[in-house]
């Protein structure tokens, strides 16, 4: 990969739930004075870099003392994608990089971390870059074997082992040390990607996902989630039962999963202490929470199947993992929040940093 260098002026409702769409807002974080940041205090990034195939980053704003939001050109996807940054504590020195996904809205609707959780705030005085990527909605964050009449061209794949992690590295200062984490539909790309690019990403963390994309069941759970987002999963790995429905199947590729640290939770589908009336991390009104204990509990149930599945499978090949399965819980928001604070140890270790 060749580099250029410049100076850079500052510049689907509640059927979808489980998919990580509505839900009650968490907190935001406030931001925090990073002095240290040399891109903060000087407007610019540390490099303007350029891929081989022309993936770039071609503008990018200063949101506050912490926060930046790129615009990468994919050569892949021949479009821009928004990426938000939330600087490290102390970012003096290189730091690792945390890609943190949202569900099948891809983070283009309201259902972020950012605004359904307190991730910015756990996050804050932690050493860490932590990029959320905005797009790639109800595609599995998948190379697609075909342009999709409704969801068009989706080669994130390549997008997250190719192109952005070297233009990130670069442009912020990051020292090439990262791990991934998601929820709902990421849950299954945030395992296929450590796989498809081994080393890129030293822990993996998947919070109420699929991993069991081939057989009956996952493929279903897919083909349900492409759907509702009006795409055609026939178009991203073929008919069910095409070898590209297994050749991306992190179940059937677990053994490529040795070494990376790993978290996988989930919780029952039995409602639990964040499904109430009204509740912080509920569906607002009856009806929310009706949604929530039904549609909710019948998906986290289905993704429970997925992931106990993938801890036997581990199990047999004799790979450890840290599991967080537990005895309620359905497919929202504030269970998503508990996983991540306690996947922190897991990601951390993988990232360098104290838990």
């Amino acid at each position: 990969m060749r580099w250029t260098r410049r100076r850079m002026a500052v510049a689907a409702g509640a059927v979808v739930m489980f998919l990580g769409v509505p839900a009650a807002s968490g907190g935001l974080a406030t931001a925090v004075s990073a002095p240290s940041d040399p891109i903060i205090a000087s407007g610019s990034l540390l490099a303007s870099p350029r891929s081989s195939d022309g993936s770039r980053i071609d503008s990018f704003t200063i949101t506050n003392a912490r926060n930046l939001v790129l615009q990468v050109f994919s050569a892949a996807m021949d479009k821009n994608i928004e990426v938000k940054v939330q600087r490290p504590a102390d970012a003096s020195v290189a730091r690792p990089t945390l890609y943190l996904l949202s569900g099948a809205g891809g983070g283009e609707d309201e259902a972020t971390w950012d605004l359904k959780s307190s991730a910015s705030q756990f996050f804050a005085d932690k050493d860490v870059n932590v990029i959320q990527p905005v797009g790639g909605a109800w595609s599995y964050y998948a190379d697609w074997r075909t342009s999709d009449p409704v969801l068009g061209v989706n080669r994130w794949q390549t997008f997250f082992t190719e192109e952005l992690p070297p233009l990130i590295d670069s442009a912020l200062g990051a020292n090439g040390t990262n791990a991934i984490a998601g929820i709902s539909m990421s849950g299954t790309p945030v395992l296929q990607l450590p796989i498809t690019k081994p080393g890129l990403y030293q822990s993996a963390a998947a919070y109420s996902g699929c991993a069991q994309i081939s057989d009956p069941i996952g493929w279903n759970f897919v083909n349900t989630v492409v759907a509702a987002g009006g795409g055609e999963s026939v178009n991203m790995y073929g008919p069910q039962g095409d070898p590209m429905w297994a050749a991306n199947d992190p179940y059937v590729h677990a053994d490529r999963l040795r070494g990376t640290n790993l978290f996988i939770s989930n919780g029952s589908g039995i409602p639990g202490q964040w499904d109430t009336l009204n509740g912080p991390y509920a569906l607002p009104g009856v009806g929310g929470l009706a949604n929530q204990v039904t549609l909710g509990a019948g998906l986290e149930a289905a993704a429970n199947y997925c992931s106990h599945n993938m801890q036997n499978r581990l199990n047999q090949l004799g790979i450890p993992a840290t599991y967080d399965f537990q005895s309620t819980g359905t497919h929202s928001w504030g269970y998503w929040q508990q996983a991540l604070v306690a996947s922190w140890p897991v990601l951390a270790k993988g990232l360098g940093l104290p838990a």
